[in-house]
């Protein structure tokens, strides 16, 4: 058995969990634990970027065709569209990813996540850890967001508390 399809799975869930602990310590703890925030939302960061290299070349030989229509395999066998063009958003995800860290590291404690963000990240990271997973990966996605969504609803039910 080769190891790639593993690397490839594991530093992708790894990238989920790391980004999980980070927000976790943004929701709960904010702002007095934002530097662990920011490392480990970094950390993440960094190993997802792992996660694309090992794809793009035990995958998709560095070539963004064999890619796109991976993606749009993967796309009509769940769905029944042969559309590569969430390729694209996994790109505009990649480049968000690392614009919010740099971002963060250089404004420091003035750094402010938006909701959009937040938005778009959770989104691509449900369809990459959950919709798109299969087998362990898929219930470990469930799990970091039944945990995400966990900590937000207790979060918010003590910000409602008298």
């Amino acid at each position: 058995m080769h190891p790639e399809p593993l690397l490839i799975r594991g530093t992708a869930l790894l990238a989920f969990w790391f980004y999980v602990a980070a927000v976790i310590l943004l929701i709960r703890w904010k702002p007095t634990r934002w530097k662990q925030a920011r490392l480990l939302w970094t950390l993440g960061c960094a190993v997802f970027l792992l996660h694309v290299a090992l794809a793009f070349q035990f995958v998709h030989a560095w070539s963004h065709t064999a890619a796109f229509e991976h993606t749009a395999g993967q796309t009509a066998e769940l769905i029944g569209l042969h559309w590569g063009g969430g390729l694209y958003l996994n790109y505009a995800f990649t480049l968000l990813w690392v614009w919010e860290a740099a971002r963060w590291w250089k404004l420091g404690d003035a750094f402010r996540t938006r909701n959009a963000v937040q938005g778009f990240l959770l989104f691509m990271f449900l369809n990459g850890a959950v919709v798109f997973a299969a087998g362990a990966g898929r219930w470990m996605g469930l799990v970091g967001f039944a945990v995400l969504g966990s900590v937000w609803w207790f979060r918010r039910k003590s910000a409602d508390s008298p």
